[in-house]
């Protein structure tokens, strides 16, 4: 399966049994699961979904928003949750404003949750970090 490494955004080749032994990236050397989200821009966001054969998960927020900033903790210990099995990712939609208008986001914090570079499900709206994990395998 490829996996997109979240330092440098190198594709990386690995067997679905290794997922889960702690593995890095041929081209940098770090760790491609860090157990935290991925901040992404539009560039970096389209290189996740549509190269990476894992399910990418992405919390969209803007920093004036305070649902989101209340969010940013319960996305994280999501994260640490959820990986290897889906990469978790942060998208402002204030340095992304094309890609929210491309997406239909009209309002935040918003989770998207992508397969095979196509949109399997939305949900609007804080969430405890739990209600995110059960959220996202209801999906898979």
């Amino acid at each position: 399966m490829h996996v997109v490494c979240p330092s440098c955004d190198a594709l990386n080749r690995l067997p679905p049994e290794r997922l889960a032994s702690r593995p890095k990236c041929g081209a940098c050397g770090a760790p491609l699961f860090q157990g935290k989200p991925v901040a992404l821009d539009a560039a970096r966001f389209r290189r996740h979904r549509d190269r990476g054969d894992l399910p990418l998960l992405v919390d969209f927020w803007a920093s004036w928003c305070g649902p989101c900033r209340a969010m940013a903790p319960q996305f994280e210990a999501a994260a640490a949750a959820l990986e290897p099995e889906v990469r978790l990712a942060k998208v402002s939609t204030e340095e992304a404003p094309e890609l929210a208008a491309a997406l239909q986001i009209t309002g935040i914090p918003l989770l998207v949750l992508f397969r095979g570079g196509r949109e399997v499900a939305r949900q609007a709206g804080l969430m405890p970090a739990a209600r995110i994990e059960a959220w996202t395998r209801a999906h898979l």
